[in-house]
């Protein structure tokens, strides 16, 4: 008798949850019909409930294009809907649409993340600020990354960041290039916006930083054993190291005492103009951005060398010609200066290519704040809008061959206009408008510097078959670690994850 009851039981309940769904699946379909969803973009619904959200996460965390997105602009158009998270969304691989978007931040769209990564990175900071503290974070983070502070600020600190990690391996050390790439990117993120120097704060700093950004991309779960947790308790430690270097400089400015190496920070201590809270989210939003970025783009330029033999060649040559004009006998005496950096036209079609084939910044994710009409559609207020940016670098009717590495193309004439990150709608490894990366000119200049001091420290012997689009394991060795004696020869074992 107790086994009948039970089966009933389940059966009422099994009953309630399908009439529970039922109702909601109805009134979804009624909301799609009366606010004016029919005149979205042409597009399916997904799956009931989740919609696309697995078929879109498998395809943005996998290969390039992303099959999903491609499959959608083939049957629907490079403008098309789809169901993500829960909401109605509108996709583009349109490179004109996706400029209306960024040109329109703050007015028809505004930036939209989920409540929980918007908490981890803080809600004070560039990425979730709107209206005017958005203007304002970006005001200060452009004025702080002026192009004409890089020859007297930043040249110098920053390859005395890559001397320390690149140049030092011992000889027949076993490095991951990944691990390498990523010290390099927070020991000169952490030296520029937090003024620490010293071994120690570093690899404390990279390590907690490390937490922090694996908790970005993970599930949100804040459960003790979950990534996202120790993000948080990451985050709160983080944010400790901040309040002792902000009561040490305003300590050090009241005795009246030197300041050494107070960085991005201090000077935002100096200025007044930012609450505490408000500066730590906002150096922690600058950490994030800049960091993981740099340190893939670098990562992907190897990478892409080491299948271009000719492009290797040709970037070597670029850069030992600057490295033989030097004679200093020591570190410092060889370091490059702003017109060296200038003096680097093939490097810079390496970056160009790397970000375009290999950008970080793939996709955004922003919400219409009105009813907007858009050639013939209708895109409802709250709807997701996400600029697919990498959609257009890899559209073969923009850039011919577009799978391939090949850096000459930027110095064809018909890419010429195209190779204006500022302004054209087909290369937007920076984002556009008012959103728009204020650290774009820092990276590219790290990762150029980054290049010279690799390349012309080691070659490269590329000895595993992978591809980069399926995301497995690819090995370099690295032979010839070229001292000043020319006499030190290392091998070192550098694996590539993707």
């Amino acid at each position: 008798m107790a086994e009948i009851y039970s089966n009933i039981w389940f059966l009422m309940i099994l009953t309630l949850v399908f009439f529970i769904f039922l109702v909601k699946l109805l009134k979804h379909r009624k909301n799609f019909e009366n606010f004016g969803y029919s005149k979205l973009p042409p597009g399916g619904r997904g799956l009931p409930i989740v919609g696309d959200s697995i078929n879109w996460y498998n395809a943005v965390s996998s290969s390039h294009p992303p099959s999903f997105v491609k499959e959608q602009v083939k049957r629907y158009g490079k403008i098309f809907s789809c169901n993500l998270l829960g909401k109605r969304a509108v996709v583009s691989a349109d490179p004109s649409f996706n400029r209306f978007i960024m040109q329109n931040e703050g007015k028809l769209f505004q930036s939209s993340y989920p409540k929980s990564f918007r908490n981890l990175v803080g809600i004070n900071g560039v990425i979730n600020a709107q209206g005017e503290q958005q203007k304002k974070l970006h005001s200060i983070a452009s004025n702080m990354m002026r192009l004409d502070k890089f020859s007297f600020h930043f040249m110098k600190d920053i390859q005395l960041v890559l001397h320390q990690t690149v140049t030092n391996f011992e000889n027949n050390e076993v490095v991951i290039l990944q691990d390498v790439c990523r010290k390099v990117a927070i020991n000169l993120m952490v030296n520029q916006l937090l003024g620490v120097s010293s071994d120690a704060e570093v690899d404390e700093m990279a390590h907690l930083f490390s937490d922090f950004v694996d908790g970005c991309l993970s599930v949100p779960i804040n459960l003790p054993g979950f990534a996202f947790r120790t993000a948080m308790k990451a985050r709160e430690k983080i944010i400790d190291k901040f309040d002792k270097i902000v009561k040490k400089h305003r300590e050090e400015r009241k005795s009246g005492a030197e300041l050494v190496g107070n960085g991005l920070l201090g000077r935002l201590v100096d200025d007044e103009s930012l609450a505490d809270d408000t500066m730590a989210d906002f150096v922690i939003n600058l950490l994030f951005a800049g960091n993981e970025t740099t340190a893939k783009t670098m990562l992907f330029a190897i990478y892409f060398l080491t299948q271009c033999p000719e492009a290797m060649k040709q970037l070597l040559e670029e850069q030992q010609a600057l490295k033989s004009q030097k004679n200093g006998s020591d570190a410092e005496d060889e370091m490059l200066t702003w017109q060296d950096y200038k003096a680097m036209p093939f490097t810079q079609c390496v970056i160009d290519e790397t970000l375009r084939l290999g950008g970080i910044a793939i996709w955004l994710m922003r919400e219409a704040k009105q009813d907007i009409e858009y050639q013939d559609y209708v895109i409802p207020k709250g709807c997701f809008v996400v600029p697919f940016l990498s959609a257009v670098h890899l559209d073969e009717n923009i850039y011919e061959d577009s799978l391939l590495f090949n850096p000459w193309r930027w110095m064809e004439p018909q890419n010429m206009e195209k190779r204006n990150w500022r302004s054209s709608p087909f290369y937007t490894p920076f984002g556009g408008g008012s959103r728009f990366c204020p650290g774009a000119e820092l990276a590219r200049l790290q990762i150029a510097l980054f290049l010279h001091h690799f390349v012309t420290t080691y070659r490269f012997i590329f000895i595993s078959k992978a591809s980069f689009h399926t995301h497995k394991h690819t090995q370099l060795i690295l032979i010839g670690s070229k001292s000043q004696t020319r006499l030190c020869y290392s091998t070192v074992l550098l694996s590539i994850v993707f």
